[in-house]
């Protein structure tokens, strides 16, 4: 792989995703698509600061061999469901939009499990929807992760993420629970890692047991 583009590269997934990416010999250059500034201490991390409502006027940006899509917010983050919806559907597919017009072959999302485009929840049907939408763009490949709780460090506490990862560990040793088991952010992109540089189906996803190693 020469060139990885990642959006959300600062977040539970994203960050650690870089990480790897940067890491690894098999990948050339590590594109971090971000609002603000980032310092790497890898040579092969690239940071390109943008403006998300403007998406747009950086297409050159979004250059590359792959599109790994980490995006992520809540309602209470953004200030309301709408606000939401920028971050979780219309940033993303925008960036997808523009990279498969870009000619970049594999696109790779951080979805959730349950996404559904005609879900009541609105997080889920923003989710389901941003899935239905990508399948229809121009990329050679699309592969689409479905994670349940994602736990790990954040930049930002989440009083209900972090009751539920003290509830859930418990509670998935059962036989009927252990496949919503919570997984952390780290194996989400260690298998994200693995999909880019592995072949595959031109349409997957990878439903919760299946992201565990």
């Amino acid at each position: 792989m020469k060139t990885a583009i990642v959006i959300g590269a600062t977040g539970l997934v994203g960050k650690n995703l870089v990480d790897r990416l940067a890491a690894d010999k098999r990948v050339e250059r590590v594109v971090a698509v971000t609002r603000r500034p980032i310092e790497y201490q890898s040579n092969k991390i690239v940071n390109q600061v943008v403006n998300f409502d403007e998406l747009e006027k950086y297409a050159d940006v979004f250059t590359g061999d792959v599109l790994f899509s980490c995006l992520g917010t809540t309602a209470k983050q953004a200030g309301s469901v709408q606000e939401q919806r920028k971050v979780d559907f219309e940033y993303q597919y925008q960036a997808a939009k523009i990279s498969a017009e870009n000619g970049v072959s594999h696109y790779i999302l951080v979805s959730s499990s349950g996404a559904n485009g005609k879900s009541i929840s609105p997080y889920l049907k923003m989710k389901g929807e941003l899935e239905d939408a990508v399948w229809l763009l121009p990329f050679k490949r699309v592969s689409i992760l479905q994670p349940s709780l994602l736990i790990g460090e954040r930049e930002s506490f989440r009083l209900g993420e972090t009751l539920a990862s003290w509830i859930l560990p418990p509670l998935c040793m059962l036989p009927f629970f252990k496949r919503y088991r919570p997984i952390s952010g780290d194996e989400v992109a260690k298998k994200m890692l693995s999909i880019s540089l592995s072949s595959g189906n031109a349409k997957q996803i990878y439903r919760l047991d299946a992201l565990f190693s």
